[in-house]
C-alpha cells in the first residue's frame, strides 16, 4: 500500500493533506517541491501534515510546508481543512479540537452546517515577534521599493507574518510585482505574506494575498485575519467583517486588542489518492 493522502481546498487555496499519525512520513524540501508541481506531481499551494501532538494541551500537531519546500508557522485555510480531514479519516470524533502549531495552539471547530470556525489566537504586533527589522513598534511602517515607490503597510503576526497594504482596487493592484519584492524586503528577515486590501465598507473588504514561498493564492485565511485586524486598528472596519477573496468569502471577527481572531469558512475534500514513489 502506498502513502495515502487527500487533496483539499479552502476557497481555492489548495492542499495535499497527509495522515502522519497512522503512517510514517519523511518530509524533505525536495520531496515537497516535486509533489507541489501541478504537471508532474499532485499540485498544491501547501502540504499539510497531521501528526500526534507532542503535548497534553493539544489533540494533534499541525505542520505546514509551502510549495517551495519551506516549513511555515500557520495557515488558516489549512486549519479548516485539517479539521475536516481528521473527522473524515476517523482520527477523532470531537467537533472541537486543539491543534499544536509552530506558533502555539489553535482551536478549530466543525460546525453543524459543515463550516469550520477557528480560534486563530490573538494577533501580535511586537517587531521581534513578527519578525520585523525595526527598533520601535508602530501602527504602520514605510516600505520603499527598488524603483523608489513608497508604500505604507500594517505589519503583524497571525502565527505567521503579514504586511497589509490598503489599495483602491484589488483588480488593478500590482500583486505579483509588489508582492514578490515585499516578500523578500530587508525589513522582513523571515520573509512575509503580503495582503492587498480594498475596503468596500466597514463590514466588507476585498482581498488578494501574495503568500511567501507560493505566490498569489485564491484565498489566505491568516491573510484575511491580518487584513481585518489592520483595518480595525486603523478605524476603518468594524469587529465583524466579510472578506471576499478570489476563491470565495470568509467571516472574520475580532473584538480588539488582546482578543483572539475568529475565522469561519468552508473546507472541501476534492479527492483521495495514494503515492507509490
Amino acid at each position: 500500500m502506498g502513502l495515502r493522502f487527500s487533496k483539499m481546498h479552502g476557497l481555492g487555496n489548495d492542499f495535499m493533506v497527509i495522515d502522519g499519525v497512522t503512517q510514517t512520513v519523511r518530509v524533505t524540501p525536495e520531496w515537497v517541491r516535486r509533489l507541489a508541481d501541478r504537471r508532474l506531481g499532485v499540485g498544491f499551494d501547501q502540504l499539510l501534515l497531521v501528526e500526534a501532538s507532542q503535548t497534553r494541551e493539544a489533540d494533534f500537531r499541525y505542520r505546514i510546508f509551502n510549495a517551495d519546500g519551506g516549513e511555515v508557522e500557520q495557515c488558516g485555510n489549512g486549519a479548516r481543512c485539517f479539521v475536516r480531514f481528521v473527522h473524515e479519516n476517523g482520527l477523532t470524533d470531537k467537533t472541537r479540537i486543539r491543534v499544536e502549531t509552530l506558533r502555539g495552539v489553535i482551536a478549530p471547530a466543525l460546525e453543524a452546517d459543515g463550516q469550520v470556525t477557528v480560534d486563530m489566537g490573538a494577533p501580535r504586533f511586537a517587531p521581534n515577534e513578527i519578525p520585523l527589522d525595526v527598533e520601535r513598534e508602530a501602527q504602520t511602517y514605510p516600505i520603499v521599493l527598488r524603483d523608489g515607490t513608497r508604500l505604507s503597510a500594517s505589519v503583524l503576526s497571525m502565527g505567521n507574518p503579514h504586511a497589509v497594504l490598503r489599495v483602491d482596487s484589488v483588480d488593478s493592484a500590482p500583486v505579483a510585482q509588489w508582492g514578490g519584492e515585499i516578500e523578500t524586503h530587508p525589513l522582513f528577515p523571515a520573509r512575509i505574506n503580503v495582503g492587498f486590501m480594498q475596503i468596500v465598507d466597514s463590514g466588507h473588504i476585498r482581498l488578494r494575498v501574495f503568500e511567501r514561498g507560493t505566490g498569489e493564492t485564491l484565498a489566505c485565511g491568516t491573510g484575511a485575519c491580518a487584513a481585518v485586524v489592520a483595518g480595525v486598528r486603523l478605524g476603518l472596519l468594524g469587529g465583524k467583517v466579510k472578506v471576499a477573496a478570489p476563491g470565495g468569502a470568509l467571516s472574520i471577527v475580532w473584538e480588539g486588542m488582546g482578543r483572539p481572531v475568529w475565522m469561519t469558512g468552508p473546507a472541501v475534500t476534492v479527492f483521495r489518492g495514494e503515492l507509490h514513489s
